[in-house]
């Protein structure tokens, strides 16, 4: 591995956590930059969850005040990710790599046209303390069999459930996009770690830095135009997919 591809990938591992801190978005980064130097698409996947994990885990710490509010409700959402995030894993680990890089431009386009429109999927008129109901619940569990499946996007995603069904202050809501990621990611490591899907050496130049990012997010997420951000996180989306589509 060249002394580029190694400050890619920590590049990379720094920003993708940094930018999941804040709205999510961030295995864009991670699973372009180890696609770009040669990693096969699954086992980028696989390795985005591992290599994210570290920042969930930092940017779920730094909002530990506003997740104790909602702790009832960040539990039961919890419990249903991690059955949505184990099924989406194993179904991930039943394709072929080549079945999987055709169904990855369709899944970049769409999850950054989902990012995108974001700002304008969240109604603001509901109560904090509003409770999630039943079809809530189920869109949730929708949303964590994809983010064990592929992830890209899933930050925006469980936002804008949370936003619909649930409403509230964004970093209210933003705490518990956080720790819901914690969950889907562990439960989905634990299988790709079981399918020998991970890229160790990768995946070891990201981890701390993602770490870093992580934590750095919640930072920038109270100081940094969310605009800003997301302009990048499309930017980079676009790019990969317009990648994929070609290749």
């Amino acid at each position: 591995m060249t002394l580029f591809s190694i400050l890619m990938l920590f590049a990379a591992g720094f920003l993708a956590s940094a930018v999941n801190a804040i709205a999510g978005g961030g295995t864009f980064l991670t699973f372009g930059a180890m696609t770009l130097i040669g990693i096969p698409p699954i086992v980028a996947n696989a390795t985005s969850s591992v290599t994210q994990f570290p920042g969930y885990v930092t940017s779920a710490l730094a909002y530990y005040t506003e997740i104790r509010k909602d702790l009832r409700e960040a539990l039961k959402l919890g419990a249903i990710s991690v059955v949505g995030g184990l099924a989406g894993a194993l179904t991930l680990l039943a394709l072929s790599n080549p079945t999987f890089q055709q169904i990855v431009p369709w899944l970049l386009i769409g999850a950054t046209a989902l990012f995108a429109a974001g700002p304008w999927l969240r109604p603001r008129s509901l109560s904090p303390d509003h409770p999630m109901g039943p079809i809530g619940l189920f869109a949730q569990f929708v949303t964590s069999i994809y983010g064990g499946f592929f992830g890209a996007g899933l930050g925006i995603m469980t936002l804008t459930v949370l936003g619909i069904a649930k409403g509230g202050d964004y970093h209210r809501l933003n705490a518990m996009k956080n720790f819901i990621a914690v969950l889907i990611a562990a439960v989905a490591i634990i299988v790709f770690v079981g399918g020998g899907v991970i890229a160790w050496l990768p995946a070891a130049i990201m981890i701390p830095a993602g770490a870093l990012g992580g934590y750095a997010g919640v930072w920038m997420a109270k100081r940094v135009p969310q605009w800003v951000v997301r302009a990048l996180v499309i930017a980079v989306g676009l790019l990969l997919s317009w990648y994929y589509f070609t290749k």
